[in-house]
């Protein structure tokens, strides 16, 4: 599950994890994405989420999602980190933050880096 409100950056990621091989379902409101997370939880292996949208943060789904299944893996995208925003993330069990503009070296590296590490 790809999460972004910008619909390019959106479109963009889905093209590259596409390419990579992997199956994306997008969603350019946080609200609607974790609808769909609540209705079938179990049909997703990651999420990966902008930090900042309208109403609902990547932050904020990542605590909602983990209420619902707090197994599930997290990657947040951001413009900029520090070691606040980091501290918060472990905090929060997300898995990887990685810094926007995203290459596609950069996310498939850190997808790969999160699946393996949550199937072990």
């Amino acid at each position: 599950l790809l999460v972004d409100d910008e619909d390019v950056l959106a479109t963009m990621g889905r093209l590259m994890l596409e390419r990579l091989g992997y199956k994306v379902i997008v969603k350019t409101d946080s609200y609607k994405a974790l609808e769909t997370f609540r209705s079938q939880p179990d049909d997703f292996d990651l999420i990966i989420s902008d930090k900042t949208m309208p109403r609902l943060t990547g932050f904020d789904l990542v605590e909602e999602v983990k209420k619902i299944r707090p197994d599930v893996p997290f990657i947040i995208c951001t413009g900029y980190s520090d070691e606040s925003e980091t501290d918060k993330a472990a905090r929060l069990g997300i898995n990887r933050l990685i810094v926007k503009p995203l290459s596609m070296d950069d996310l498939a590296g850190a997808v790969r880096s999160v699946l393996d590490d949550t199937a072990k």
